[in-house]
This record gives C-alpha cells, structure tokens and sequence, in this order.
C-alpha cells in the first residue's frame, strides 16, 4: 500500500514539465521515499500547481486545518512544494521535479540523494530532454553580441537582472550534485539567481542570499569568463536564470547528446566563424559546450557546426583573433519566449500528450 502512494505521486509528478516518467530500475521511487514521508505524497496529491491557502485545502479534501497548515508548512522547508508569502497571506503550490523539488533540494543534497539522482538522469531524463519544449532557454554573453544587432531585452541577461526588485544569488545544484557523486567539474558554484516571490522562497529557506544588482551583476560576469552558458527559465519574465555548464547541467548533458541540439533550443544566434582571420589555436572549442567547433582538414581553421550550435556565444568573447561573431537568425526563425509560466507548462503538457489537472480530479 505504502509503494501505491508512492506510484501514484510519480505519476502526478509525471503531469508536470519535462515530466517524472517510471524506469525500470525503480530508482524514481526510492528517490520519492527519501523525499516524501506517505503523507506528504497524499497531500502533494491534493495540490496543484495553482496557489492556495492552507484553510482552502483542508476545506476542499476534509483535512484539519491546523494539521493541514503544520504539513503544508513542513513540506515547503524541505522543497516538495513552492511557498508565497504576500500581505500577510501564505499560499501553497506543487511543483514539477524539474524545475523544482530537485533544484529546491540543495540543502538537503548528500551523497545518496546524488547518487540516487545521477542513476535517474542517465536512465529517464537524459535519453527523454528535447524532445518538448524546454523549461530552459539559452540566451547570449552580452559582450558576445555586435552593436549593430540589437538585443531584445528577454534575451540580454543584464536587462533581465535589471528588471528585477529581488534578486537573491543560490549555489548551483547541479554542479553540487555532480561533485557528490565525484563528478564536478570545478566551475564556479554560486552562480544561479532567483527573482521576486522565488528568491524569498530561496532566502527563507537557507539555500540563497539577497544580492544587489551590482553584485549579481560581477557574479553574471564572472559566470561567463569562466564558460558558463546563461539559461533563464523559458518565458521573457523569469523566476531564475542559472549559469550552467555541459559537464554538470542536466539539460546541457542532455543537449548535448543529440545529433542537433538547436533544434531542441529556442535561441536566436548562431555563430560565425571567418576563416581568412582564425588561427586554429582551438581555444573557442574548448569553450562550446556542445562541442558544435570542428577544425578544417585543408587549413585547420574552426568551422562552426550551426546543427549543434545553440548560440550563447563563448566562443566569440574569448577569441584571440577576432575571428569568430554571434549573429541574430533570420527574422522569419526568430522565437519569443512563452509569456509566463502557466503558458509555458500548458504548452508543455499539450506536447508531451499531459493535462496539468490532478489526475485525482481527472479520475472523478
């Protein structure tokens, strides 16, 4: 019986974003046992992903209140559901696994959760990314991009730190996860904003610090000149922006895998390689993280593959010989970001053949 509530929150989990889908291992559920006490996964059962108060909750399901309010509570510390505190009034949500539960976990990462995590990534979410919308979007170094190409502001991530009233400043849970695991690849680490009602849920529970806007700015910079790609979440207001790289990020790994990862991505650069000025010295395919640069036979110079580049541009801002640009898609190619989160987990679900309602309220 125990196990059957267990099953039944991996697939209300599976509902949301890129999903939560079985393996045949079983390792999606020992994962949920060690987050999720039985009565946790009944009550994250009778949430959704829309906002309500404790009293609405116990009202709607029979629950106690008082109870329901001390579980509710319980349950954001430890990162299983999202928490806003606004006027006085505190409300309670689900949240997908990824983006969420797992990112929310990183003060409770240890080696077992990390090893657990890293074995359902290389069986479930790695070989199932891209293949629906990403929660994800890749935008470019600033200094990357030429004055004459403008840049909208959802893709400028200094207007995007700019626009915020909070900004709170997390350590990276994939590159935390990965060193767990002995896997780390010695970037920096505390290089993931949050913004507004995500970056008091962050600071409330211990896993980040407020940070002014010229602080998360250096830290951006710093981000950057040390190869990390910039990826807000993928609507043109976001509630984070991480700073990621191939070797830690789940997505990137996952991106990385396929045969042509901008198809996957929504992004609006490319890069451009002028050969009459490269020097082959190879330092702007260390810098791609996914390995889109491959070297001419006849001369040695860089050929950018634009099947695997995914345009963020690092390639561009280390060049010694100025020979490499990042250059907008043409105008027809050109993609905006879904407007918020709800549209974007909509759009999700809708590819991935998924509904957002409860499967409890589905089911009636």
């Amino acid at each position: 019986m125990t196990d059957d509530i267990y099953r039944a929150l991996q697939q209300q989990m599976d509902q949301y974003s890129v999903g939560f889908p079985q393996t045949q291992s079983g390792v999606e559920i020992r994962i949920l046992k060690r987050l999720f006490l039985p009565e946790e996964a009944a009550l994250y059962l009778d949430l959704s992903l829309f906002l309500e108060e404790a009293q609405s909750v116990a009202e709607r399901t029979g629950r106690n209140t008082e109870k329901t309010a001390q579980q509710l509570a319980q349950m954001a510390q430890k990162g299983l559901i999202f928490r806003l505190r606004r006027n006085n009034v505190v409300r309670y949500a689900a949240v997908p696994f990824v983006v969420g539960s797992y990112e929310f976990q990183l003060g409770n990462m240890d080696k077992e959760l990390a090893g657990m995590v890293e074995q359902y990534f290389e069986e479930a979410f790695v070989p199932s990314l891209g293949q629906t919308t990403l929660p994800m979007r890749t935008i470019p170094v600033n200094q990357a991009v030429s004055v004459t190409h403008p840049v909208a502001a959802h893709d400028d991530a200094v207007k995007i730190l700019g626009s915020q009233k909070k900004i709170a400043l997390a350590n990276c849970i994939c590159r935390t996860q990965q060193k767990l695991v002995d896997k780390g690849c010695g970037k920096p680490l505390e290089v993931c904003f949050v913004f507004g009602s995500h970056a008091d849920y962050f600071v409330e529970n211990g896993l980040a610090r407020f940070v002014g806007l010229d602080e998360a700015i250096a830290a951006l910079k710093g981000a950057q000149k040390a190869g990390l790609v910039t990826q807000p979440f993928n609507v043109t207001n976001p509630g984070g922006m991480c700073n990621c790289c191939g070797d830690c990020c789940g997505v990137l790994r996952s991106l990385k895998l396929l045969p042509e990862p901008a198809r996957a991505v929504l992004t609006n650069y490319y890069a451009q390689c002028d050969s009459s000025l490269c020097s082959g010295c190879g330092l702007c395919s260390e810098r791609c993280q996914m390995d889109a640069i491959n070297f001419s036979d006849e001369d040695g110079t860089a050929i950018v593959d634009l099947n695997r580049c995914i345009g963020f541009g690092l390639c561009v801002t280390e060049c010694p010989e100025d020979a490499l640009s990042l250059l907008p898609v043409d105008s027809s190619r050109h993609r905006t970001p879904p407007v918020g989160v709800q549209e974007l987990m909509l759009k999700i679900a809708k590819e991935r053949g998924k509904n957002l309602m409860p499967l409890k309220i589905q089911e009636k």
